[in-house]
């Protein structure tokens, strides 16, 4: 996997795989804040850290170029939760929430993202 490549083209960051599917993180982009609205995985190449290689991308062009990050995605949010040094680039309420308050927050979107599926 350490040869996989994370474009950006519109608004996301993706994946191609050779059988032709991808993998993507949708975000927005708006007033000196990055939202990483939605990710995806097909199916045949979930558990792999596919998801985790485009929210670092996202993370390290949030980084470069001084945009505050609003994870709205539930992965996006895991992310966080898994990489506390990380933090620091999250917008606020989310870069000042305690790990029980981020974790109610995962826990949310998770649902969200359930019941809309």
């Amino acid at each position: 996997m350490s040869d996989v490549k994370v474009e950006k083209g519109g608004q996301a960051y993706f994946i191609r795989f050779p059988d032709g599917s991808k993998a993507w993180l949708a975000f927005k982009e708006e007033g000196g804040k990055l939202h990483l609205i939605e990710t995806y995985t097909p199916e045949q190449h979930r558990g792999k850290g596919y998801a985790a290689k485009l929210v670092e991308a996202a993370v390290e062009d949030a980084e470069k170029r001084n945009l505050k990050i609003v994870p709205i995605c539930s992965y996006s949010v895991h992310y966080f939760i898994r990489n506390k040094e990380k933090r620091h680039l999250l917008d606020e309420p989310y870069a000042s929430m305690s790990e029980e308050e981020l974790q109610n927050y995962y826990k949310e979107r998770l649902n969200a993202e359930k019941s809309k599926h």
